[in-house]
């Protein structure tokens, strides 16, 4: 149970970060991990509970989900952590989560949120304690791929690399299926590899893990865009089919002059950075000597933020349409439910000391993107907005000009694309966004009128809307069960 009482002598240490003087110069990870003794100290303080809300993964009142979607067995590998029994700190973490180098990097931690230390804001620094499980493993050589899969074995192909996809391809591969994973794009990864920009999930990490799935005896196929009928043909001859594309419809700026040529999809920026810097060319896309404005908040608005500094950005400013949150908790929103108060992430930090001031603006509207005679963007016109009543109202005479001759949209997306539904002959229902038909409590889609082939099953953020990367992962492990049960193996 990690070190009696460790809990009540040793506070809550968090990884460290380098100095944002340094990481707007580069696109190098800015987290700094403990040492591994000091991350044994941390996995101490667990108090291995008779309720481990840690591991619950549920949405405790109105708020959204506290605990992990994955229901990592916590206080076990923390146990193991505290003795300094790494290798079987591994093997019990990698019961649940089968990519804890992403998770320990990118995941907003909401087992954290739901730790009963958190009950006076001391929770275990579960995260870190995930990271260094990992990174001890990797760097000890790194977990041993999968057994090939014997000739004969159930053929599943995969649409789709970003974290649904891989999770459905290793489970599948695990339990013995023949895959081959599918990706439209250059890359594999998916949101893993383009979505997140390097600081904060360097791409080596991602490539390494890549490469265990093919050393595992998984093919992976990039270019090939399962929203093209002729190449959707081509996966009639499998056995299933997992379509694991991901929510990639993006919502857009609907005000005059949003079709400006400098105004740009969030996703689309960040993209083409991590393209450019893994290719060593320079990105189409570049805010170097504009003023930036970031429309939307959440971890890409605050990853257009940080990119935009690093491209050389004049200014920065960030729109955030609903209110600021309180500082504190509410009186309604008690532990364990996920704390609703205003945080400040590493991109606003690194503004902060370059402007001297934090780029976020709460409570504001865009009214119209302001051009000039050449169509280019040179200003926004925004409002500011009250709250009060609990609807946005306009406040009267707040009208004024915000700079921006690059403009971010990370207003976040409102589903799946419908292209590689239809392709494959998936139903799907399009009222606030794509939706696939499922039948009721499966991940196995219902197919259009005529559609033939191989069953077809939807995991992730394709089916359900966007979400975190550990709960687009739980899915994607959910689906394959699913499908290996329906396969017999």
């Amino acid at each position: 149970m990690g070190k009696p009482g460790a809990y009540l002598t040793q506070g809550r240490v968090e990884h460290g970060a380098r100095p944002e003087s340094e990481t707007i110069h580069d696109f190098d990870e800015f987290s700094v991990p403990l040492t591994e003794e000091a991350q044994r100290l941390q996995a101490s303080r667990c108090m291995y509970c008779g309720v481990a809300f840690c591991q619950t993964g549920y949405a405790f009142g109105s708020a959204r989900s506290s605990g992990c979607p994955l229901h990592n067995l916590i206080p076990e590998w923390n146990d193991l952590l505290w003795r300094g029994l790494w290798t079987d700190a591994a093997e019990r973490l990698s019961l649940t989560n089968p990519f804890p180098e992403f998770t320990g990097r990118v995941c907003p931690a909401p087992c954290e949120a739901a730790c009963n230390l958190g009950l006076h804001e001391e929770p275990m620094t579960i995260k870190d304690d995930e990271r260094a499980i990992s990174d001890h493993l990797w760097a000890d050589g790194g977990p041993a791929p999968l057994p090939a899969p014997s000739a004969g074995a159930p053929r599943v192909a995969v649409v789709g690399s970003g974290p649904a996809g891989l999770a459905s391809a290793w489970e599948l591969a695990r339990r013995g299926a023949a895959i081959t994973l599918l990706e439209r794009h250059d890359r594999a990864g998916g949101l893993l590899m383009y979505g997140i920009p390097n600081m904060k999930l360097p791409k080596e990490v991602v490539e390494r893990r890549l490469a265990l799935m093919e050393r595992s005896g998984i093919e992976v196929r990039c270019g090939f865009d399962a929203a093209d009928p002729d190449r959707a043909a081509e996966l009639a001859g499998f056995d299933a089919v997992v379509v694991a594309t991901g929510a990639a419809s993006a919502r857009r700026l609907a005000v005059p002059g949003a079709d400006s040529p400098d105004v740009h999809l969030a996703v689309d920026y960040l993209g083409a950075q991590t393209k450019a810097l893994l290719d060593g060319t320079k990105t189409p896309l570049s805010a170097a000597g504009k003023d930036v404005v970031v429309i939307g908040g959440g971890d890409t608005g605050t990853d257009c933020v940080a990119t935009a500094l690093r491209q050389g950005a004049r200014s920065v400013q960030q729109l955030e349409f609903l209110p600021a949150p309180p500082d504190r908790r509410a009186p309604g929103n008690a532990w364990p439910e996920w704390p609703n108060v205003k945080k400040i992430d590493y991109g606003q930090l690194e503004a902060e000391k370059s402007f001297g001031s934090d780029p976020r603006s709460w409570a504001t509207n865009t009214l119209e993107v302001l051009c000039d005679d050449a169509g280019h963007a040179r200003a926004l016109r925004v409002v500011s907005l009250d709250w009060s009543h609990g609807r946005p109202e306009p406040i009267e005479g707040s009208e004024r000009e915000v700079p921006a001759q690059f403009v971010l949209i990370a207003m976040g997306f409102t589903g799946p694309e419908a292209d590689a539904f239809d392709a494959l002959g998936v139903s799907h229902t399009d009222a606030r966004g794509v939706r696939p038909v499922v039948e009721a409590g499966t991940h196995k889609a219902q197919r259009t009128e005529g559609a033939a082939g191989a069953p077809v099953y939807v995991a992730g953020d394709a089916r359900s809307g966007s979400s975190l990367v550990v709960t687009a992962l739980a899915d994607g492990l959910a689906c394959a069960a699913e499908v290996a049960a329906d396969l017999g193996i």
